[in-house]
């Protein structure tokens, strides 16, 4: 499942920044004027908190929090469209990168629409990183209650734990609930009209929505934003009924916790639900195609993940073969899983099990969007875009005024991506790199290094990256001709780590000694969702080894795990060449 962590970035001061007290006094100031949000999901209940006490007449309490006068006019008005069209820009799909990039237009005066067919906060805050978090907080704590061994060297003593199924379904929903309809009252609060209905395009400034069996309402647009996310995928062969064999989508609700369940895929997806189900009593088989289990992610880390996540708990796996069918259970017949080899395509073995969870990625949602009518041609279900996320049609050209962020263009299918390239398109060019799409619109030559945005898995304990992993790295100093080299730093020689009893974990930093450049990320370890955001950071800012090593750490505290990672690197520079402009990835 996708996702939730953010990117962020530390910037200078604009020059209205500068020259304004109001911006100088707090170290926050910069930020607040360029509306720069932290998550993709942004500050919904801030925003409204400041939006209130400006209607009120009362004064905040927060006061670095609170809008600007141009968001405020924004919000009354929802800016005023380019003459001759109803909006300067229409989004099609609510879900994070929609929201982010509707946001944001209107902070930059832009009258915007967005469409949504299903309900606020696509797949993210409905069917993924939101309600799965719910899940694996319950999965967290139930593994410290059964955690004797770590629960008696902390001097504590807890009675059998238990869990009733529904109240964690009901967490887990109620929460999605809160988030769908916070996002909601941000965007009407800031006047962002929302249209109800199955969006397509029309023409390259003309959209028409409506719901089935109605007729439907054509809108034009100075600018079109396809943000229509993803589903899961589901390969040829496999039955899902939503009961015994289901996908993320259907396991979210956890309608039953089955004793023991087949789970085809070991990526993102398969690693988070084989945590929450085994916490929850379930025994777990891992299906994998390849032949190694968790194959996105670094060799090294995926290694000492399975020997903490995977070993240790009732986890069997199979690799290197496909499941070819999947019956659903029925008739008082469980469920029947027929493996075959992946390369030789000869039978392998058959399972039968309680149940079955689809977790072989996602696909982009993108039929009926109506893109043969500005002749483009999707790639594997995917809109092609260029560096900017523009659309590209058949024959290689850009197709004016239309653009595609998340997972619809599949650049890099993670929540706060999706949110990253809706909004570059339209920060100020004092932002450097952030969010591309708005940007573009609003006359700004802004482009996003997909190397520099994190990603992570909420297992426990966790696992983050960000940049490339040691074999692409070194296939890539191959090809250009330098050197790297790996540094590493443990959890167990962290004091923080060892006060919470947690020092399993493992810091892994790949970069160049000739010019300090970090090149990639990779962490296992308590908090690793929350530590690589240092890394992304320095990535996404150039910021080289030889600079970064000096940074000041808060002691004891996990973040000095980077910091004695950057230190035990072994560089041959010591100042910093000058940074480069961002390149597309």
């Amino acid at each position: 499942m996708p996702a939730s962590v953010s990117l962020s970035l530390s910037l200078p001061l604009s020059p209205t920044a500068r020259s304004d007290p109001s911006v100088a006094a707090s170290p926050f100031g910069a930020f607040r004027r360029s509306g720069l949000r932290f998550c993709g999901l942004r500050r919904e209940v801030l925003s409204l908190r400041s939006l209130n006490s400006e209607a009120s007449g009362r004064i905040s309490p927060y006061p670095a929090r609170v809008l600007s006068n141009k968001v405020l006019a924004a919000a009354k008005s929802n800016g005023s469209p380019t003459k001759g069209f109803d909006y300067d820009l229409v989004i099609i799909g609510a879900g994070v990168g929609g929201h982010g990039a509707a946001l944001h237009a209107v902070e930059k005066g832009l009258k915007t629409a967005i469409i949504e067919g299903d309900i606020v906060g696509g797949t993210c805050v409905n069917r993924g990183c939101v309600p799965s978090k719910a899940l694996l907080a319950v999965s967290g704590r139930m593994r410290e209650l059964q955690d004797e061994h770590h629960l008696k060297a902390l001097g504590l003593q807890v009675a059998s734990p238990g869990y009733d199924r529904q109240s964690v379904a009901d967490h887990a929903n109620n929460l999605a609930s809160k988030i769908r309809s916070n996002l909601t009252n941000s965007m009407k609060a800031l006047g962002v009209d929302i249209l109800t209905g199955v969006g397509t395009i029309v023409g390259t400034q003309r959209v028409k929505y409506g719901k089935v069996g109605f007729p439907d309402t054509e809108v034009t647009a100075r600018n079109i934003i396809i943000a229509t996310g993803s589903v899961p995928f589901v390969p040829n062969g496999i039955e899902v009924d939503g009961k015994t064999v289901f996908t993320s989508d259907h396991a979210l609700k956890l309608e039953w916790v089955p004793d023991w369940i087949a789970i085809v895929g070991s990526g993102y997806i398969g690693l988070e639900f084989s945590d929450v189900y085994t916490a929850l009593g379930s025994e777990v088989t891992f299906v994998e195609a390849l032949d190694q289990l968790m194959p996105g992610f670094d060799p090294e880390i995926a290694k000492l993940a399975q020997r903490i996540l995977i070993n240790p708990r009732k986890i069997d796996h199979h690799t290197g073969v496909f499941a070819k069918k999947i019956r659903p259970a029925k008739d008082g017949k469980p469920v029947l899983i027929e493996l075959i080899d992946a390369k030789t395509k000869e039978p392998k073995d058959t399972l039968v099990v309680d149940a079955a969870l689809i977790a072989t990625g996602r696909a982009p949602f993108t039929k009926g969007l109506g893109l043969e009518n500005i002749n483009v041609t999707t790639v594997r279900g995917f809109v092609p875009v260029d560096e900017h996320m523009q659309v590209m049609d058949a024959d290689g050209n850009l197709v004016p005024h239309i653009y595609c962020i998340g997972d619809a263009n599949g650049k890099l299918m993670l929540a706060h991506a999706a949110s990253a390239q809706g909004i570059s398109g339209i920060i100020s060019q004092t932002m450097f790199i952030f969010h591309t799409f708005v940007e573009q619109i609003c006359g700004n030559n802004n482009v996003l290094n997909h190397l520099s945005i994190p990603a992570a898995c909420f297992t426990h304990p966790e696992i983050s990256m960000v940049g490339l992993t040691e074999p692409q790295a070194r296939e890539k100093s191959e090809k250009d001709g330098f050197e790297i080299r790996v540094a590493k730093t443990s959890f167990k020689a962290n004091t923080k780590a060892l006060a919470e009893n947690e020092g399993e974990g493992l810091a892994k930093l790949i970069y160049r000694p000739d010019t300090g450049e970090i090149l990639g990320v990779h962490i296992l370890g308590l908090h690793a969702a929350d530590l690589i955001h240092e890394a992304s950071n320095a990535i996404a800012l150039g910021t080289r080894i030889q600079d970064i090593r000096f940074a000041v750490h808060a002691h004891p505290t996990l973040s000095e795990v980077l910091d004695e990672l950057f230190k035990s690197a072994k560089v041959n520079v010591v100042t910093s060449p000058s940074v480069s402009e961002p390149v597309a990835v």
